[in-house]
């Protein structure tokens, strides 16, 4: 009797992990109806298991009752993606031991990118990001990299409900010059953030493949330094910085 509530409680948590993944791939939101068809679970096993989430916070039923993510997760998600930075430092060392430049980790979070991981250049005029801050998608090289990887329809959803600011005369602020920007960016493996999210500086970045949420490390610093001769030099390391950051994740996992 005790293997048999154990095996049920570990089921009990797959079927938890599996209706917030289900919410997560919805966007966020999700119809009961849509719930129970995606997750091919009878409709009173995905009662008890809200019943237990609701007050958790971790989700929240809606007033057209449909069900959302809660606020509960964030706790959880900063606290994860800080995690993740901290557990990526030494790979972000090392590129600027190689480069001389700043190098940052961060993870899309909901439909905006947040900064979880940077190791600082030397330089006395040097690019810094707080670690913890938000950051659009479309106008920055890390959310360009995890763009480029997302169906176009879902691009589409993102940059029309957030908006595209324009920080600099450069930003991208249609969706057709993103699109196009995207397509480059999967033909070349890697984004640019061409003084888009401020005049003088530029940043090279790249996707990690197969991390556990979708990943993306650059290096940034001055125009004057990081120019297009340091691009080249930058991406390949960049790519050997994301390939062993994968390995590390699929170890650890």
């Amino acid at each position: 009797m005790p293997e048999a509530r154990s095996a049920g409680g570990v089921q009990s948590v797959e079927r938890v992990f599996g209706l917030l993944d289900i919410i997560t791939a919805a966007g966020g939101e999700i119809s009961l109806s849509e719930l129970a068809s995606r997750a091919r679970l009878p409709l009173p096993t995905i009662h008890r298991l809200l019943r237990t989430l609701i007050p958790l916070g971790h989700v929240r039923q809606l007033p057209n009752r449909s069900y959302a993510l809660g606020p509960g997760l964030i706790r959880l998600g900063n606290a994860a993606g800080l995690a993740l930075g901290t557990y990526a430092q030494p790979v972000l060392q090392g590129l600027v031991d190689e480069l001389g430049e700043s190098a940052n980790m961060a993870v899309l979070d909901g439909r905006m990118v947040v900064y979880v991981g940077q190791a600082q250049s030397s330089h006395s005029m040097r690019m810094f990001t707080e670690v913890g801050r938000r950051a659009h998608l479309h106008d920055t090289g890390v959310g360009k990299a995890i763009l480029a990887t997302l169906p176009q329809e879902q691009v589409v959803s993102i940059v029309t409900s957030m908006g595209m600011p324009t920080p600099t005369e450069k930003s991208l602020g249609t969706v057709e010059e993103l699109l196009a920007d995207l397509e480059l960016i999967h033909e070349r493996g890697y984004a640019v953030d061409d003084e888009e999210q401020e005049i003088g500086v530029r940043c090279f970045s790249v996707l990690v493949p197969e991390a556990p949420t979708p990943t993306a490390i650059s290096v940034s610093g001055p125009t004057t330094r990081v120019d297009w001769e340091f691009g080249d030099r930058a991406v390949p390391l960049l790519l050997d910085a994301a390939q062993r950051l994968s390995a590390q994740f699929a170890s650890a996992g």
